[in-house]
């Protein structure tokens, strides 16, 4: 079940939208390779796009080799892939035999769910990119999606055969995100057409978590922020302090 964005960003994804042709000829010299300066991390992985918070984002997705890679697919607060998404095989929650929610067991600010704990972040025993990369790494919160959303150039692109998203600093750095799709049941769905990146906030109904979505149509590339459920196997992108 897709959740609405908070009223204060309803017209976020318009706000965002990117025609091709509003892309600038230093834009469009980036495109050709992941091996151009404008795609450039510093030495570890990790590249600095000159954002406020100082924030540096991860080259690749978690379980990736390169950032043209999909990576791993995780659900919401577990730290591994698996073969089947859904109520029935999650974590943090209880299950009708349909597969239908009955109760979430973690994560919950609700008593219409089940048992009330209040957390609203994942904590670094739940988190795919603390675990996995260590050092500071950790899955972006929901304001830091939208301070790379709001402090960076986006434009729909192709990478060695991969399209996605690709956000470019003032400072001329980047990191390009494929259009990975999620992964529902045992299928993967959107894949080339739609991204959607797993943030470590819980959305305000607790079944959900925000992600960072994508997609392009007819030219025009839209970006935001809305929440999907928790369940669904999506890429992880990470971020560190400098």
């Amino acid at each position: 079940m897709k959740h609405h964005l908070r009223a204060s960003l309803a017209a976020l994804a318009a706000v965002l939208a990117l025609a091709f042709a509003a892309c600038d000829d230093e834009v469009a010299d980036h495109r050709s390779s992941s091996a151009d300066n404008g795609y450039r991390a510093i030495p570890d992985g990790w590249v600095e796009l000159g954002l406020p918070s100082g924030l540096l984002w991860a080259e690749c997705n978690v379980g990736a080799a390169a950032g043209s890679e999909c990576g791993d697919y995780i659900a919401w607060g577990e730290t591994s892939p698996k073969n089947v998404y859904g109520w029935n095989s999650y974590r943090y929650c209880t299950a009708s035999a349909d597969g239908h929610l009955d109760t979430l067991t973690r994560y919950n600010t609700l008593p219409s769910f089940g048992p009330v704990d209040n957390l609203t972040a994942l904590v670094a025993a739940d988190d795919a990119a603390a675990l996995r990369l260590g050092n500071g790494a950790r899955t972006p919160s929901f304001d830091d999606w939208l301070e790379l959303i709001e402090h960076t150039a986006a434009v729909w692109t192709t990478i060695d055969g991969v399209s996605g998203c690709r956000f470019m600093g003032a400072n001329g750095n980047s990191i390009f995100l494929p259009a990975a799709g999620c992964v529902t049941g045992a299928d993967t769905s959107y894949t080339g057409a739609l991204g959607f990146y797993w943030s470590s906030s819980l959305a305000d109904d607790p079944d959900g978590a925000w992600s960072l979505y994508f997609g392009e149509e007819h030219g025009v590339l839209s970006c935001g922020l809305d929440a999907y459920d928790r369940y669904r196997g999506q890429p992880m992108r990470a971020v560190r302090p400098r």
